[in-house]
């Protein structure tokens, strides 16, 4: 008797370690196409971690976004181009140009100079938020090529 009630709490266990964990929205941009398969390539160079922060599953399923974390850092590529003025300051990390704006809840920092403008959110609980575009901005830089 033991032994089955011992089954039972360990089944039980098992069973509450399954959740599906995070499943993010993120609203999908619409690029087309020499854009989305540019999309498509920097999707595939996404790290598995962003600040330490896994991979979560995000709607709808698309080549133009990703997410990492709980709460969720977030991409999306081929968004439109952020308000910019001639003074504002620009990020630069490995190579890439990001426009940071600040926002209650973190940072959003969308790339400068590329073909393609990719914005990335970062909640404030990453603070520094700006950390997360050392492990992102590798894959942009090798995928999205400054305009010509």
């Amino acid at each position: 008797m033991v032994q089955r009630a011992l089954v039972v709490v360990v089944a039980a266990a098992a069973l509450a370690g399954c959740s599906r964990g995070v499943d993010v929205a993120v609203p999908s941009p619409a690029p087309t196409g020499a854009g989305a398969y540019a999309c498509a390539a920097l999707h595939g160079r996404l790290p598995d971690e962003v600040v330490n922060q896994t991979v979560v599953a995000s709607h709808p399923n698309s080549d133009l976004t990703s997410a990492w974390g709980n709460p969720s850092i977030t991409i999306r590529c081929g968004v439109q181009p952020p308000a910019v003025n001639p003074s504002s300051q620009l990020i630069s990390v490995d190579g890439v140009d990001w426009y940071p704006e600040k926002f209650s809840g973190g940072y959003r920092f969308t790339t400068m100079h590329r073909a393609l403008y990719i914005e990335v959110n970062v909640p404030s609980d990453y603070s520094p938020e700006a950390d997360a575009l050392a492990d992102i901005s590798p894959a942009v830089a090798s995928t999205i090529p400054a305009p010509g």
